[in-house]
């Protein structure tokens, strides 16, 4: 069918997402540093529920991307850790959710066509 073959490259494109961004617990991270200029480990795994460990893992493949920086320092006498986006990482997360959108939007006139 014609519509098939139209659906192909919606459907792989699917595929293309960006797996670094696109795992849920790292999409959590980016989404909420995408709001805000930084923020502390603490308040990230407040946000997302991630255990200490497993946080730790994701923000270093984030910053092993480049999608994160990682400050450690002190506030006060009690150590603290910051994350921030790179602007790889904000363009990273803005092109992950245009990308998404982009497919919502096909996928749904294509769905529309096979009715």
């Amino acid at each position: 069918m014609a519509s098939d073959r139209l659906a192909r490259p919606i459907f792989e494109e699917f595929v293309s997402i960006d797996r670094v961004v696109h795992e849920p617990a790292r999409l959590a991270i980016l989404t909420a540093l995408s709001a805000c200029d930084s923020a502390d480990y603490v308040f990230l795994q407040r946000l997302t529920g991630l255990q200490s460990g497993s946080l730790t893992q994701h923000l270093a493949r984030l910053e092993e991307a480049g999608l994160v920086t990682i400050a450690k320092g002190f506030a006060g006498k009690y150590p603290q850790t910051t994350v921030a986006l790179t602007k790889q990482g904000r363009k990273a997360i803005s092109d992950h959710w245009a990308q998404i959108d982009s497919l919502k939007r096909a996928r749904n006139s294509w769905a529309r066509s096979k009715r």
